[in-house]
């Protein structure tokens, strides 16, 4: 298990982007969090095994059906231990 952070830049508000992070999220067996930045981007802190965290990554490069992902910025951070995967209001 391993906890990667990933920020998606484009048109990724207003287009039901975290609902269905959190959809992809759950189906893979990740946990963690996604919420919307000020700056119009999206923050997803993503727990879970490698390969179910690559496939989620490649998710995230396309996103739901009304996204335009322009970038998808990946680094590494430190364990939480998440038990869900939820959406993250500010």
């Amino acid at each position: 298990m391993k906890h990667i952070n990933i920020s998606v830049k484009g048109k990724v508000q207003g287009v039901f982007f975290r609902k269905n992070t959190q959809e992809k999220a759950l189906s893979l067996g990740i946990s963690g969090f996604v919420q919307n930045e000020n700056d119009g981007s999206v923050y997803i802190e993503a727990e879970g095994f490698d390969e179910d965290l690559e496939e989620f990554v490649e998710w995230c490069h396309e996103g739901p059906d009304k996204a335009e992902v322009e970038s998808v910025k990946v680094w590494k951070g430190q364990f939480q231990n998440y038990e869900d995967f939820e959406i993250a209001y500010r």
